[in-house]
């Protein structure tokens, strides 16, 4: 879940602290009356609402429409801007955005990209399947373009809030306040929209989503512009040569090199961790939807079930995420969320075995959302501590596509593997072997956690 120079620094910025307080109960449950903090959950759900809307959710669109399997799976690549997103948060950390400058470098790229994505899932909602898959492909590429920088900014806000505040706790306050936002946003369109489309059809449903982008352009307006640190403004002295060879090389290259200035060669170990820890949720992700399509699953059954055990679930993995990682340090809880995941992801496939259980199945959707959510905090929280202020966007954006980018990619082969398997085993059996397998590539990634613990910490890094 999403992000964000030039001048290559000297030195190089110090890495942005991790809190080193617990926070206490009362401060946590007051910290919800703070402006930033209200702003930060609502801008977490402008984040999280076009997700799902270019990815699953449309997928269930097309599978009533009755899209292939293969289709569907490599539709999903549209989904690739999020991994691509580094290649132009360079330019977003250094120049204001185009009409909306006034209201600040953060605030203005906000404003812009939810006006991008309210417009796109509007005509995604006027198009449909029936004007042909590469219009309606087209608007979700769009939509997840603009999605993608949103994401950028968004990240670059809550790390710099974070920072400007002074106060222990604010970066996992922030980091905790975008997952809810986030997650309810993942609510409204992984579960309300199909009780929605049911009864209102899928048009209406997504012109409806459309039109709740504005929760996130209200917060844009209402939120305060973070304050510039010494490293920022020296680079947006030299944002007039940015379009030269060098400003351009500069700007791309130079927050990596402050990356791998800062962490050496465990910087590759890392990243490696990263790009490997969410792939069980990734591949299976296009084919979800279809899955309970296909199993005979109404769409008012499963949005039922995720807005009731699923949301409690998700709210849990997420108190429990922040809570396991203030007792036990982030790497720690980077290990539990790579055990269950992967084992979230497989025991979708006693699903396919035992057929359309409701008990079941609201079992398997509480214990998934659980460990998606755990592991969600727990990646957040982690990739934040590893970036510098000064370079907070491209750095986070870098650690960000790093994480999606396998996944993104190996997730577009997804229906074509389910159809492959079902020419010899069934449908069901395609489904159940894929939900195993795809579980089983989290695997790799538990072991680099476990490397990652057991190795001394450089000054800087979040401590296990």
């Amino acid at each position: 879940m999403t992000s964000q120079h030039s001048k290559e620094p000297a030195p190089t910025p110090a890495p942005l602290p991790m809190h080193t307080a617990k926070p206490r109960l009362a401060h946590v449950l007051g910290a919800l009356h703070r402006p930033r903090v209200l702003v930060m959950l609502l801008l977490g759900f402008s984040s999280g609402l076009p997700f799902l809307l270019t990815g699953n959710t449309l997928g269930f669109w097309l599978r009533d429409a009755g899209t292939s399997l293969q289709a569907i799976g490599f539709l999903s690549w549209v989904g690739v801007a999020y991994s691509l997103k580094f290649l132009w948060a360079p330019f977003m950390d250094r120049l204001d955005a185009p009409f909306f400058g006034r209201l600040g470098r953060r605030r203005g790229w906000m404003v812009l990209c939810q006006i991008l994505i309210g417009a796109a899932l509007l005509a995604m909602s006027l198009t449909g399947p029936g004007a042909g898959l590469a219009l309606l492909g087209g608007l979700a590429l769009v939509a997840a373009f603009a999605s993608a920088s949103q994401d950028i900014v968004i990240d670059a806000w809550r790390i710099e809030a974070a920072a400007d505040s002074g106060e222990d706790g604010d970066m996992a306050l922030f980091s905790s306040a975008l997952q809810l936002g986030y997650r309810a946003a993942l609510l409204a369109t992984d579960a309300l929209i199909l009780v929605s489309a049911q009864h209102l059809g899928w048009p209406i449903s997504y012109g409806l989503a459309a039109a709740a982008m504005a929760v996130g352009l209200a917060a844009s307006l209402a939120a305060s512009e973070p304050r510039r640190d010494a490293g920022t403004l020296a680079h947006d002295a030299g944002a007039a040569a940015l379009w030269t060879a060098k400003g351009i090389w500069q700007a791309i290259a130079g927050p990596f090199i402050a990356f791998f200035r800062t962490h050496g060669v465990l910087a590759f170990l890392m990243l490696a961790m990263i790009s490997l820890y969410r792939l069980p949720d990734f591949v299976m992700g296009p084919m979800a939807n279809p899955f309970y399509h296909d199993l005979g699953i109404g769409k008012d059954m499963v949005g039922a079930v995720r807005g009731s055990v699923g949301l409690a679930a998700s709210l849990l993995g997420i108190a429990a995420g922040g809570l396991f990682a203030l007792a036990f340090g982030q790497v720690r809880t980077l290990i539990v969320g790579a055990v269950l995941q992967p084992l979230a992801v497989a025991s979708f496939a006693l699903l396919a075995l035992v057929g359309a259980d409701l008990p079941l199945f609201s079992a398997v959707m509480a214990f998934d959302s659980f460990a998606m959510s755990f592991a969600g905090v727990a990646l957040v929280a982690y990739m934040s501590g590893l970036t510098s202020l000064g370079y907070t966007a491209t750095q986070y954006a870098l650690l960000t596509s790093t994480y999606a980018w396998v996944g993104k990619i190996l997730k577009g082969f997804s229906g074509a593997t389910v159809e492959a398997l079902a020419q010899s085993h069934g449908l069901m059996n395609a489904y159940a072997l894929f939900f195993v397998g795809a579980g089983a590539i989290g695997l790799p990634a538990l072991g680099l956690c476990l490397i990652l613990v057991r190795r001394p910490k450089p000054a800087g890094e979040p401590q296990p």
